[in-house]
């Protein structure tokens, strides 16, 4: 018989040696296959975070200064809350901001889903040209535009002061415009989007224009309609540049406009204000995403369509 070699280790010291070798493999290899991600999520979340919660620490912090505001606040209090209503006149500006926003935001809608169905089930002189056209203004920032504005609404305030400037309707007017533009790309994609067959199946029911447009398409075109709607509410409650132009008393002020004039000439001083603000504004866009939700997720299980 061989004899057996010996060897310098036995087996149970092997064992010993080689468990946590093929650990820290098994990690490295999560770290390479799967941990990368997991760290960069937290990273994220942590970076979109830290704003966040500086804001919320400079609305709780009792000084109510930029200077002395901390990521972590050395005393918790609602005094700049406080002082938000009772030396401003925050709550007028908060219906003006929301009503705006909200009328803006439906009829917007209304306008871009018609000639988006427009565009994209009917075929009439100039339609093309009418597309090429909205995608060149959108070229265009609109801060180009705020001369003509502020004269042409000056002018019309003469002949009709209750859409002139220094309205709530003359500016719910002057926001209406842009509905027509990429908001109207967006939602005529949609629609291509949605079988013709619908369309033509409806015709032979006997079913107008009209019926197609609110019973089928509508409902179809749901999920894209309530993102038109959240992007259009977004886009008006913080748009701040023509609304300084346009507002020039404190009755018609939208919170953008009030808010903004918090931090002029006594930008330290108010910071604790401006951030309670900021926190009580951001309300109304959270429960238009949570009240739109629903919507996005029943549009898109009513659009799908048997083969």
């Amino acid at each position: 018989m061989t004899p057996r070699r010996r060897t310098g280790l036995a087996e149970s010291d092997t064992t010993t040696v080689d468990t946590p070798v093929r650990g820290r493999g098994r990690a490295l290899r999560w770290v390479r296959e799967v941990g990368w991600r997991h760290m960069a999520a937290v990273a994220a979340v942590l970076f979109s975070l830290f704003p966040i919660v500086f804001v919320v620490s400079a609305a709780i912090n009792p000084l109510g200064t930029l200077s002395s505001t901390t990521l972590v606040p050395t005393g918790a209090g609602f005094g700049n809350f406080e002082a938000l209503f009772t030396k401003t006149q925050f709550l007028n500006w908060f219906i003006n901001s929301v009503a705006i926003a909200g009328t803006s935001a439906a009829v917007g809608v209304f306008i871009t889903f018609c000639a988006a169905f427009a565009f994209s089930r009917l075929r009439f002189a100039g339609r093309r040209a009418g597309l090429i056209s909205l995608v060149l203004i959108q070229m265009f920032p609109q801060f180009l535009g705020v001369v003509a504005v502020y004269y042409m609404f000056s002018s019309i305030g003469e002949y009709y002061p209750a859409i002139g400037l220094d309205t709530r309707l003359g500016l719910l007017l002057l926001y209406l415009g842009p509905s027509l533009g990429v908001n109207t790309w967006l939602t005529k994609g949609f629609i291509d989007a949605i079988p013709r067959e619908l369309d033509d199946s409806a015709r032979v029911d006997g079913a107008s224009h009209a019926q197609i447009f609110f019973r089928i398409i509508a409902p179809l075109a749901a999920p894209i309609l309530a993102v038109v709607a959240l992007l259009s509410f977004i886009a008006t409650i913080n748009e701040v540049l023509f609304a300084s132009i346009f507002l020039t008393s404190s009755d018609t002020k939208t919170l953008a406009v009030g808010l903004f004039g918090l931090l002029q000439g006594q930008r330290n001083a108010n910071f604790g204000m401006f951030s309670a603000g900021t926190l009580i504004t951001a309300i109304p866009t959270v429960i238009l995403f949570q009240f739109l939700q629903r919507f996005i997720v029943s549009g898109l299980n009513a659009g799908a369509v048997k083969g």
